[in-house]
């Protein structure tokens, strides 16, 4: 059985808090795409707060169809949502199957997340989701990767190339580089898109 707990900002904080935009901004409300608005969703809520609530109850079916006992944690802050399940309990390895080898299924899970939210409000969603605390971990695996490749750059003086990274870790990468004072630009296409770092100086 999945518990579903929720982080929220205070309400002006979260009036405040900045949309998506470009690629990345909101298809537009029910009414102005033509879609007929979902009856499980609340045109109360904050839209941060609405696509956390649906993409939990997306993700409460799929635990519940595949067996697997979990809670998730909903949080929205910078502007995003934030999705965690964790085990009950310390049994992390049940949920493995959601994260796969290096990630891949995780990342799939996520794609259909987003879809799930933008079927319910006609709205895209830039949503993270993070299983039995896969990503904080790979996370600190990122900036130790960056810190390494900074090092080298600078004792270099050359270009040092990173492996494929997704568009969310490429971020993380970015910013440490950037808090070194280096600069890192991303290269490369679809899966093969990856970061260079240069010692040039940001």
């Amino acid at each position: 059985m999945s518990d579903i707990r929720q982080t929220t900002q205070d309400a002006d904080e979260a009036q405040a808090t900045p949309l998506p935009v470009g690629d990345d901004a909101p298809a537009g409300d029910a009414a102005q795409t033509g879609q007929e608005q979902d009856p499980g969703t609340d045109p109360a809520l904050d839209p941060l707060e609405e696509e956390g609530e649906v993409a939990a109850d997306y993700l409460e079916e799929l635990l519940d169809t595949a067996d697997l006992d979990g809670d998730i944690d909903i949080e929205v802050r910078d502007g995003r949502t934030y999705l965690s399940v964790v085990a009950e309990g310390d049994d992390d390895e049940s949920l493995s199957v959601l994260v796969g080898e290096d990630g891949e299924v995780l990342e799939a899970l996520q794609e259909l997340v987003r879809l799930s939210v933008l079927a319910a409000t006609g709205r895209r969603s830039r949503l993270v989701l993070d299983v039995a605390g896969y990503r904080q971990r790979r996370s600190s695996a990122l900036q130790e990767m960056a810190l390494a490749a900074v090092r080298e750059a600078q004792e270099t003086g050359g270009r040092v190339h990173l492996e494929p990274l997704s568009a969310y870790e490429r971020k993380i990468v970015h910013d440490v580089v950037a808090e070194q004072g280096l600069v890192s630009e991303s290269e490369g296409e679809g899966a093969g898109r990856h970061i260079v770092v240069s010692a040039e100086q940001a």
